[in-house]
């Protein structure tokens, strides 16, 4: 008898996952040809102008969307018991590690007219395409500024002036989703060492932007605060909504991309195509310009039917060209840095930056005790090359960082107040 259990219960796994199988093809195999299942963040007003759109010209097939946030989007993925046809987001990331992973198939769509890159910034990799780009830049509300007698900030250094001090908003990049390509835009485009200290130098003049808060672009269309950086969208669906601001790609900029893919194993990939060559055609790019989206098209064609004043990438000249990959590769590292430098140590730093610019006013920048001061301040707790050379981030360690920064900006302070 005991025997006989045994038996059974080692011909029990393999029956059990032969039974799975057979009901996942059964599923899969007599899967519903109309239906295609698209995964994205994107929130309805994207999605629903896409989505008719779509039906409209495909009438044979509906859209099943399924809204997932980046983390739950990966776990979701990853089972593959679930069938995904597209993954359509602006999850850099994701599409970064899934192209590792060999979780798509080849597009296999016509391409024609669609440039791999604009300026140097990629636009396509391996098996995944990008569908509209994001410009990051300055927001300002005009009124405000001319109330204060400030001229509108063109510039990443403008944010820097003494005369910004409390009307700045920087988004903090461990807490805003679109944060850490805008921080590292400044540390690649300015160098590690200058890049820090103008981040120290505008975050002294700032309020930090964490998650749960405002958009910077309310905070700035209020009149509250006068400016922030931020990305494009949230600030052209403000002005096109009547809001009073204005957005300006500084000289120094750089993208951030919304991506395409289909599933390796997706269950429809007929209709997955379709949808693939939509979102990239002419019908589909131009919907990018509507109001409640306001997204940078990928295809250089339709910038001819934009709408006035709106910003064409193509035609732009940037003085350098952001590496996406080496971005992502030390993203959490520069994250972890920033909180250090900044998040962790706002206070102490807008103390220290506070008595230095007093003691330069008084003695004068190239006194002494200024001097010492400013470059106590700016001292980091690690090079660029030790920064990128660490593969497993401790904790530990990164309050280490913290507690030195904060060490210093004191000193810093007490240096410029001993006149």
């Amino acid at each position: 008898m005991a025997r006989s259990l045994t038996i059974k219960a080692a011909l029990s796994w393999p029956i059990r996952t032969l039974i799975l199988w057979l009901m996942c093809f059964s599923q899969w195999s007599l899967a519903d040809p109309t239906k295609v299942v698209v995964m994205t963040s994107y929130p309805q007003e994207v999605v629903s102008q896409f989505e008719a759109a779509f039906e409209q010209q495909y009438p044979q097939y509906k859209l099943e969307v399924l809204w997932r946030q980046s983390r739950d989007a990966m776990a979701y993925i990853q089972d593959t018991s679930h069938r995904v046809d597209v993954y359509w987001s602006p999850a850099q990331r994701n599409f970064a590690q899934l192209e590792k992973m060999q979780a798509f198939q080849p597009l296999n769509i016509d391409l024609d007219g669609l440039p791999a890159a604009v300026n140097g910034f990629a636009l396509r990799e391996g098996n995944h395409i990008a569908t509209e780009i994001a410009g990051y830049g300055i927001v300002s509300n005009p009124q405000a500024l001319a109330s204060a007698g400030l001229a509108a900030p063109r510039s990443w250094t403008d944010l820097a002036d003494p005369a910004f001090n409390g009307k700045i908003a920087l988004p903090v990049p461990s807490k805003v989703g679109y944060a850490p390509p805008l921080i590292d835009i400044l540390l690649q485009g300015y160098g590690w060492q200058d890049g820090w200290n103008l981040l120290q130098a505008i975050a002294a003049n700032a309020e930090l932007v964490t998650s749960g808060a405002t958009f910077v672009s309310d905070d700035v269309a209020s009149g509250r605060l006068l400016a922030g950086l931020t990305i494009d969208f949230f600030t052209a669906s403000a002005i096109a909504n009547g809001a009073p601001l204005q957005f300006v790609y500084p000289e120094l900029t750089g993208y951030s991309p919304a991506h395409l893919a289909i599933l390796k194993n997706a269950g429809n990939p007929a209709g997955a195509q379709a949808f693939s060559r939509f979102v990239l055609s002419e019908k589909g790019q131009k919907l990018l310009f509507h109001p409640d989206i306001r997204k940078l098209p990928v295809r250089p064609s339709v910038y001819a039917d934009k709408p006035a004043d709106y910003f064409n990438p193509f035609e732009n000249n940037p003085v350098f060209v952001y590496d996406t990959r080496r971005g992502l590769a030390r993203q959490d590292i520069i994250n972890a840095l920033f909180d250090a430098i900044i998040t962790r140590n706002h206070a102490s730093l807008q103390h220290a930056l506070s008595a230095i610019r007093e003691a330069s006013r008084q003695l004068g920048a190239d006194a002494l005790n200024v001097v010492k001061a400013r470059q106590l301040l700016n001292t980091l707790p690690i090079d660029e090359a030790g920064a990128e050379s660490i593969t497993s981030l401790d904790p530990v360690e990164a309050d280490h960082w913290r507690h030195i920064m904060h060490d210093r900006y004191e000193e810093a302070a007490r240096i410029a107040t001993t006149y």
